[in-house]
């Protein structure tokens, strides 16, 4: 008898300066579902985030998709689903409005002051490259420099301009949202309704892949998870 079950497919956009790598360990049931890896596409001199976001359209290739965004991906998904019939919009280690953005980030974005946000991250394998000491740190190097690869400055003006400015003040309907309580770059204090993830950091779709692998599925199919 033919399998006549729906497959759903899943879109993944990975979080700032970051390349599909970050999705490497994701698996989920392949008879039922399909994963695709978006990618960062270099933004267009003085090109509008809605405007971005539409391109960005340009490579989803299916109706009623589920759309899942990393960080600033999850910002960036969220812009693309105006446009879109999405069957289910999923962020993670992300924010769901300005308000959700921590103080800094706030300020930076009103004052002009970008240098107070923690964009350090971006250089912080070369960093660590030169005073990490011990084998905790130097394992990890490897890590960021593998995921954290684009390094387009266009880009990265553009990425850091858009999130610090990112204009919404209220929450998509049944959006879902899927955080870490020690996520440092987004603290948790500030998140409000999202599906918690107890000692997850703001690279846990990376170092916990396995919750996200377990539950995932799950919250794709019914837009919450009854139980961790």
């Amino acid at each position: 008898m033919p399998n006549t079950k729906e497959i759903i497919h899943v879109y993944f956009m990975p979080g700032m300066a970051a390349n599909p790598l970050i999705f490497e360990h994701i698996k989920l049931p392949e008879d039922q579902f399909e994963m695709h890896w978006l990618e960062w596409i270099i933004p267009l001199t003085n090109e509008s985030l809605k405007d971005y976001a539409q391109r960005m359209n340009r490579y989803i290739k299916h109706e009623n998709i589920v759309l899942i965004g990393v960080s600033f991906g999850g910002v960036i998904v969220q812009e693309m689903g105006n446009y879109l019939n999405l069957r289910r919009l999923i962020i993670i280690s992300s924010v769901k409005c300005r308000e959700e953005l921590p103080r800094r980030m706030r300020y930076a974005g009103s004052t002009g002051f970008i240098r107070l946000i923690p964009t350090s991250l971006l250089d912080y394998a070369d960093y660590m490259e030169k005073f990490a000491v011990g084998d905790y740190l130097k394992k990890r190097i490897p890590l960021y420099r593998k995921y954290l690869s684009v390094r387009n400055t266009k880009y990265i003006d553009w990425a850091i301009k858009n999130m610090v400015n990112w204009e919404c003040d209220q929450p998509i309907k049944d959006l879902v949202h899927i955080h870490g309580d020690k996520d440092e770059i987004f603290p948790y204090k500030y998140i409000k309704g999202c599906i918690t993830v107890k000692g997850g950091t703001h690279l846990m779709i990376v170092n916990r892949y396995k919750w996200v692998n377990k539950y995932l599925p799950e919250i794709i199919l019914t837009g919450k998870l009854a139980k961790q």
